[in-house]
């Protein structure tokens, strides 16, 4: 019998869920018409109210945030660029000048297969100006992520170019048979590094930005070489998992400056031989 007073409670509960008071309110507000009280609508009126006003605030000082951040960033890059083309002016002069100490050296030189010999050594060595055919490969940062609701630019963007990058870029050439690479025109030698600082990538210590080109003068299937490497791969994958910008064509008649001289870490002038007395001659004869 307890068994089935428990089954006729809980059957009781599903069938009127309500308490019977609570259900003769609503049937009797139901059949007058009559409205819910009004201090229930006004309290979700200020709720609401209350809500949305948050919400105008946050997001107007999220909107607010954003083009201050965006202006500091284009000063920055302004500012790069700035001191890059300052930079692209002095290695002008500098070009002109060694120009000139070049044509000295040769014209001191008597001997023209030595000054060829010279030349070349120069050329691979970087320190000598290269015209030839070869490849250009642009690599660039991914369009930033913008959130279409604030405005506001994501803080992390996969899609952006790192020194390790480049760095692959430029082995990857040398890989395919390239015999000479320049970075935003800023050529390689064997002793060149390139590094990122504060967010910047170096080249030999200078400065270059997104959009990177990196030039190469080499035989003439390096093009196709280079497209079927691994890194040209692994960048295509870049491309289509994180956006990141990335192309290869074969040009012609590539120009590629010479690198600043190194400084000379060995190399010392010779000493001058001291001059050695001639010797007496031996008086002849027997004794």
């Amino acid at each position: 019998m307890t068994f089935a007073r428990r089954d006729d409670l809980l059957g009781d509960l599903f069938r009127t869920p309500l308490d019977p008071g609570y259900a003769q309110a609503a049937a009797r507000r139901a059949a007058t018409g009559e409205p819910p009280p009004r201090w229930g609508r006004a309290a979700r009126a200020v709720t609401l109210t209350a809500v949305g006003f948050l919400l105008a605030v946050a997001y107007h000082q999220a909107v607010a945030e954003a083009p201050s951040a965006s202006r500091a960033r284009d000063d920055l890059v302004a500012d790069v660029r700035s001191r890059q083309r300052t930079a692209e002016d002095l290695q002008r002069r500098v070009d002109a000048l060694r120009a000139q100490v070049d044509q000295a050296r040769d014209d001191a030189l008597a001997d023209a297969s030595g000054a060829a010999r010279l030349r070349g050594l120069a050329a691979r060595a970087g320190t000598g100006k290269v015209t030839g055919d070869g490849v250009v490969v642009r690599v660039a940062d991914a369009p930033p992520q913008v959130d279409p609701v604030t405005g506001k630019t994501a803080e992390e963007n996969l899609g952006i170019v790192l020194d390790r990058d480049l760095q692959d870029v430029a082995n990857g050439l040398f890989q395919a048979g390239a015999e000479a690479i320049a970075v935003n025109g800023q050529r390689l030698t064997a002793t060149s590094t390139i590094r990122a600082a504060g967010g910047v990538i170096l080249v030999d210590f200078r400065p270059v930005t997104s959009p990177y080109e990196v030039a190469a003068i080499g035989p003439s299937d390096l093009t196709d070489r280079f497209s079927a490497s691994a890194t040209a791969k692994r960048f295509r994958r870049y491309v289509d998992n994180y956006r990141m910008q990335f192309a290869v064509k074969a040009r012609k008649a590539l120009v590629l400056a010479a690198a600043p001289e190194p400084p000379l870490r060995y190399a010392h002038p010779p000493a001058p031989s001291p001059s050695v007395p001639a010797s007496p001659s031996p008086s002849g004869g027997r004794r």
